[in-house]
Order: structure tokens, then sequence, then C-alpha cells
């Protein structure tokens, strides 16, 4: 469904898809697990530098008050002081296994947590969405919906391009996604927020409440 433009947004009810026009605040409830999902290239990193102040050589989390902001460039950096003559399609395993990992720890320690990622392995989405139920939050997305040919001229400017065939079965996945999240089709998301590139660039605070997360 579409929801009207305000400002700021209320918190999302379970299960409850939006198609976000023009927002300066996403809100979510205390302890969740938000994640930035899109194409390889799409701005989600640009995104969380924006937000939160990052540089892009992070080798860790970043604490953002009491939120940790993940970025799959943390692990990527971090990789790089040991895989450094180690060609970047071998270091991606490790990579992508460091971040997934950083993204579960926190989840469990109870903080709220915003991460990136591409969104487009089902596995990894059931598993994270598993992890928050367990500590009594929710996984929400926010869809960082662009065409190909611009996320793929995000993939150039930034000088690390994924081969053909993986950026079209990253494609091939996404417009799947995308499609059940406009048609309200969320499992395993508690919410799901959908972004242009517009009305990501309008996106100035994610914000959490405040009330305890049970334990698991």
């Amino acid at each position: 469904m579409t929801s009207k433009p305000t400002s700021p947004r209320p918190t999302l009810e379970p299960h409850e898809a939006r198609v976000v026009v023009s927002a300066e605040e996403l809100r979510y409830p205390a302890g969740s697990l938000v994640l930035l999902a899109g194409l390889p290239g799409a701005g989600k990193s640009t995104l969380l530098d924006r937000l939160y102040g990052l540089r892009g050589d992070e080798r860790e989390p970043v604490a953002a008050g009491d939120v940790w902001v993940i970025d799959s460039r943390q692990a990527r950096n971090w990789w790089a002081r040991y895989l450094g003559p180690i060609p970047h399609r071998a270091r991606t395993p490790l990579a992508q296994a460091t971040h997934v990992w950083r993204i579960a720890r926190a989840v469990l320690s109870g903080h709220p947590v915003v991460a990136h990622t591409r969104g487009t392995w089902p596995h990894i989405l059931n598993g994270f969405a598993w992890l928050a139920r367990r500590r009594g939050a929710g996984m929400h997305l926010i869809l960082l919906d662009v065409p190909p040919r611009t996320a793929r001229a995000g993939q150039h400017s930034r000088g690390r391009v994924v081969t053909t065939a993986t950026f079209v079965r990253h494609c091939r996945r996404w417009r799947a996604l995308i499609a059940r999240a406009r048609s309200g089709d969320l499992p395993p998301a508690a919410s799901v927020t959908v972004l242009d590139r517009g009305a990501a660039d309008r996106v100035r605070h994610i914000r959490f409440d405040t009330t305890p997360v049970r334990g698991g």
C-alpha cells in the first residue's frame, strides 16, 4: 500500500508496507534491526554516511548513541589489512561472512541496529528475522529502489563493479523482492519502507522508541 507523506513518520505497525514519497524521519520500535537494502551501487553506504557521519574507512561497527551502524565496508576494510594481494572476488566471501556475523552479534546484544545489506539473499533475511524475533524485536527493511542503470553507474563511481552475471542475478532477485513489498507480502520482515533516490535524499533521521526490549 502507499502511505500519504507526513513528517515525522509514525512507528510502523507489524506487517505494514509503505512507499515513502517524502519523509524526514523514519521511526521503529525499540531494539529493532533495520536493514537498508538495495542493488550494489544503489547508494546504501552513501545514505549511511550522511545519516551517521561515516567516513568509509572504519573497520568496526560504529556506535551512534545506543544504535549500532554496520556497513559492509567495515568488514572489507578490516580484512584488507591481511588480504591485500588477494583479488577482490576472493576476499568477498570472508568480508560478507564477517559482516553477517557482526549484524547477528549486534542483534543478540539487544542494541537497535541499522545495517547495510543487498537484500537479495532470502536465507540471510530469514536468519536475521529469526534472530530479531528471538530478542523480542523485529526486522524492518528499508528498500532503496533505483533503476539498474543508476546502480551500475554507482558501482563505477565507487570503483567496485560486480560482474555482469552477478549483477543480472541481483537485479532478478531485487525485482521479486520489490514486487512482494509493494503487494504487501512482507515475510520475513515486520515492515517495509520503499524509497526511491529522491525520497532517500530527504530522509534526515532514523529513530527508535525507547521501551526496553525483552531478552530471548
